[in-house]
């Protein structure tokens, strides 16, 4: 599966110093090998997963939305189906901030 990265995703790796951007290329390749490996959100944030990885005894957590089980039992092939990674932080602020751009995006 493909990867595609949001905006806020894309500035926090951006902005990240190079080991955290290695820790996040792993985390990021996790769950492009098994999109159901994150958890479960319900509410305004239904249809999205959040993944946590530690690095440097600091927890992080990863938003993003894999493919409908619809898309995926489509004749598709898995490699042309992406999952939009949305957000990344530690835990503090880290779901109101995802919940405002869910919502700014619609």
């Amino acid at each position: 599966m493909q990867p595609n990265y949001k905006r806020p995703f894309s500035q926090y790796v951006k902005k990240a110093h190079k080991p955290l951007q290695l820790a996040i290329e792993d985390a990021v390749e996790d769950i492009c090998a098994n999109p159901d490996i994150g958890d479960a959100k319900s509410g305004d944030l239904a249809g999205i997963r959040v993944y946590k990885f530690a690095f440097n005894r600091q927890e992080y957590l990863l938003a993003y939305r894999p493919p409908t089980d619809e898309q995926r039992h489509q004749d598709v092939k898995v490699e042309l189906l992406m999952i939009d990674f949305y957000h990344l932080g530690a835990h503090e602020n880290f779901y109101d901030d995802l919940k405002r751009y869910v919502k700014s995006e619609g």
